[in-house]
């Protein structure tokens, strides 16, 4: 298979997604160069970075503001081939209550609805930026990446209160 261009936005110490070891050659992008990024900058305004086949883009978005997170959508279709897609993970605030009451256990331990509502607060007071300053439901998340742009979006409700969108250009 021919390799394509991924941009790993938001990529912070995390590997190349699964799905695309072998299939695309990743070039990370983060606002932190603590996590020594390909390209460092904002995903709101990444800058002449050239074009990608492809976008991955996952638990970073609610970390910005609305007005910034449709900025950084914009800039995914602005930097994606004519061809290209994005995928796009966020927390699932559908049915979330802002409670104590654990929801799942992830490898950074117990969450619960207050954690995916305002991020992992145990995290928090060395880590401030983890903060979450922007929330999704399936509808949201739609209607956000078709308001910037994309022409195809398929949002679907994931275990662990995870929302994947795949969107195309």
């Amino acid at each position: 298979m021919k390799e394509g261009s991924l941009l790993h936005v938001g990529c912070g110490g995390d590997p190349i997604p699964e799905w695309a070891v072998g299939r695309y050659k990743e070039v990370r992008l983060d606002i932190s160069p603590n996590n020594q990024p390909d390209i460092l900058a904002s995903m709101a305004d990444m800058g002449e970075i050239g074009t990608y086949d492809a976008i991955h883009c996952s638990h970073a978005l609610e970390h910005l503001v609305p007005h910034e997170g449709n900025s950084a959508l914009r800039e995914f279709v602005r930097v994606l081939n004519p061809e290209g897609f994005a995928i796009i993970l966020v927390p699932d605030l559908e049915d979330v209550r802002a409670t104590e009451e654990p929801l799942y256990t992830a490898p950074c331990g117990t969450v619960t609805g207050l954690d995916l509502i305002y991020g992992l607060r145990q995290l928090l007071p060395s880590m401030p930026y983890m903060a979450h300053r922007n929330g999704f439901v399936s509808q949201t998340l739609h209607d956000a990446c078709i308001d910037a742009g994309f022409s195809k979006v398929t949002v679907k409700r994931l275990e662990n209160y995870n929302l994947m969108a795949v969107a195309q250009k």
